[in-house]
């Protein structure tokens, strides 16, 4: 991507994404993801680049404010989502290509806490005592992963009795930030997140929540671009598959 156009975008979104460093190659497109996803889309980037002549640019944010700055006109050309249901209307909306859309991975939540010593099964115990100050979740408006942490809650009966020691991030890596340094004792972050060997973290039941469908879409402003044609497919691919695997994510269907 050029120079002039990343600023531009960096103007556009303001400080509400991170965008990746910009490179003196031109880029072929430019790809939303959520929060959640920012580590495996890396790897997924050097391999689909790898695989490929094209090269990408990468914007990483909430699901909820992409979706939005999607809506209002932002120049995306995929969009990885940390749930089904923002792509779901971004095809109703015409914005998204009804035979472009992927579901590439299920998401998976755990609670993790670098403060306390102890088995992954007491975790729970824990959750269900409240005895600590906070609890790092990211804002379920926004986040799938969030709304997945409440749903959790409320499923052990502990929406009302945690709810004064929430701290909400924008999105899960928020959420991971916060828990990471201290700011809060427990938080509720994605399982492909956790790349410490510090603290101890609890693996979430998938009955728990609605499940964490990830699902991406080819935007229809870019729909004759190549670039973004062929990282859909690669998106689909077996390689891309194994990968999320080994990252932490479910396989659709599994």
């Amino acid at each position: 991507m050029a120079l002039r156009r990343l600023l531009a975008i960096f103007a556009y979104f303001g400080a509400a994404v991170s965008i990746a460093a910009p490179s003196a190659q031109a880029r072929d497109a430019l790809i939303a993801v959520a929060a959640n996803f920012a580590d495996p889309m890396a790897a997924l980037e050097v391999e689909f680049e790898t695989q490929t002549d094209y090269d990408i640019d990468i914007v990483i944010g909430s699901t909820g404010k992409l979706h939005a700055q999607i809506v209002n006109g932002a120049p995306f050309d995929v969009f990885l989502a940390a749930d089904d249901a923002r792509p779901a209307d971004l095809i109703d909306r015409s914005l998204a290509l009804t035979e472009n859309r992927v579901t590439y991975a299920i998401g998976r939540l755990a609670l993790w806490t670098k403060t306390t010593d102890g088995a992954m099964g007491e975790l729970e115990d824990i959750l269900c005592k409240g005895d600590f100050r906070r609890l790092a979740i990211a804002n379920p408006k926004l986040a799938p992963y969030g709304r997945a942490a409440l749903e959790t809650l409320q499923a052990l009966g502990l929406s009302e009795q945690l709810s004064p020691k929430l701290v909400m991030g924008e999105n899960i890596g928020q959420a991971y930030a916060m828990t990471a340094t201290g700011a809060a004792e427990f938080g509720f972050v994605a399982q492909a997140q956790f790349q410490s060997d510090t603290g101890v973290r609890w693996n979430v039941p998938d009955h728990l929540h609605t499940p964490i469908r990830q699902d991406a879409v080819h935007l229809t402003r870019a729909k004759n671009n190549p670039a973004a044609t062929a990282f859909m497919r690669f998106l689909a691919s077996e390689d891309a598959a194994e990968l999320l695997t080994q990252l932490g994510y479910l396989r659709p269907g599994a």
